[in-house]
């Protein structure tokens, strides 16, 4: 579907001026619902009503209304914006060039084309090729959709884009309580990170990305159409949640990292490492491991079956091998007799 230009204006530096057309760069692909009525499918309807008269309001008749708190509103109508200074000779005016790394691109909202006009085309390429060599981008004003918006003007894949930017009281500091606390990692910590960053590093394709929830929805929906049985996706292996050993953690990551680059297969041994002092995770779960236990000793009933088969003359069954401190205690009787000259006196008395 050919794109359709949503503004027209000219890009001007000093006492240059460019005609171009603006072009959203971006669209979304989320999958949109209606909200609809279970029982037949009908739409929801939603009426502009006003909460004190109750009457329903016709869009010509609804202003912009400011909430100063208590109750209290302040209505603006279209005169009170018409005096702000809002500029309406449609200029992407070029305020300063500066290095491309200066740009935190957390500042970065939405992007769009700039296609030059016919008789506009040489400035357009000088100004492209110009900010290409210099390693720069430049910092501008707009006003979109009757509001001011500071940009930048970069160049992608030949096109000068403007990439509209959020002021910089709109960013929130990072305020978190981790940041104050005296955390730092060990050394072998840091090694095994940075071993597991060398072993999952690349060069960034977009296109080996997919969103796999939106396609498993559409393949829902795809199937309710047909009429076809809806499929269970496979369930993804969840990462270990709570206190894990950290240097197991990253070694086994480091495992599993170069057998994906290797194609599969079984992970490779890890590599000896000197041993290390166990951090706090490793030495609380070391506290709580569990003992061995003794073994039991043979119950006093399969001694006795034993014994009797023994004096009505049957051959007993082969025992079992025990452990060398049960053995021990089952030769000695309290007498000091052996068991088997114990056996032998019941066979003359049975006789």
């Amino acid at each position: 579907m050919a794109m359709r230009a949503i503004w027209k204006g000219a890009v001007s530096f000093g006492l240059v001026s460019i005609g171009v057309k603006l072009y959203s760069a971006t669209e979304e692909k989320d999958i949109r619902f209606h909200q609809v009525h279970r029982a037949d499918g009908g739409r929801i309807r939603y009426k502009r009503v006003c909460a004190v008269c109750g009457e329903e309001v016709p869009y010509d008749d609804i202003a912009k209304g400011y909430d100063i708190g208590g109750g209290e509103m302040v209505i603006l109508t279209d005169e009170d914006f018409s005096d702000l200074p809002l500029t309406t000779n449609r200029s992407i005016d070029v305020h300063q060039f500066v290095p491309a790394d200066q740009v935190d691109p957390i500042l970065y909202n939405k992007a769009y084309y700039l296609e030059p006009e016919p008789i506009a085309t040489k400035p357009y390429v000088l100004l492209r090729d110009a900010l290409l060599q210099s390693d720069r981008v430049a910092i501008v004003k707009v006003a979109l959709r009757q509001r001011e918006q500071l940009a930048t003007l970069r160049v992608r894949d030949g096109v000068l884009v403007l990439n509209t930017m959020l002021w910089p009281d709109e960013v929130r500091a990072a305020d978190f309580g981790f940041l104050d606390e005296d955390i730092a990692p060990r050394k072998q910590e840091l090694e095994m990170a940075a071993s597991l960053i060398d072993s999952m590093a690349g060069d960034f394709a977009p296109e080996e990305y997919t969103d796999e929830y939106r396609n498993a929805l559409q393949q829902v929906i795809d199937a309710k159409i047909g009429g076809q049985e809806i499929v269970a996706p496979p369930e993804v292996e969840e990462a270990p949640a709570g206190a894990i050993d950290l240097m197991a953690a990253l070694r086994a990551s480091v495992e599993r990292a170069r057998a994906a680059r290797a194609g599969g297969g079984t992970p490779a041994p890890t590599e000896e490492h000197e041993p290390v002092e166990p951090t706090p995770i490793t030495a609380a779960k070391s506290a709580k491991a569990t003992p061995a236990k003794a073994p039991k000793a043979a119950p006093a009933k399969a001694r006795k079956a034993t014994g009797g088969a023994a004096a009505a003359g049957e051959e007993p069954a082969a025992p079992k091998k025990a452990p060398a401190k049960r053995a021990t205690k089952a030769a000695t009787t309290e007498s000091g007799e052996a068991p088997a000259k114990k056996t032998s006196s019941r066979s003359r008395r049975t006789a």
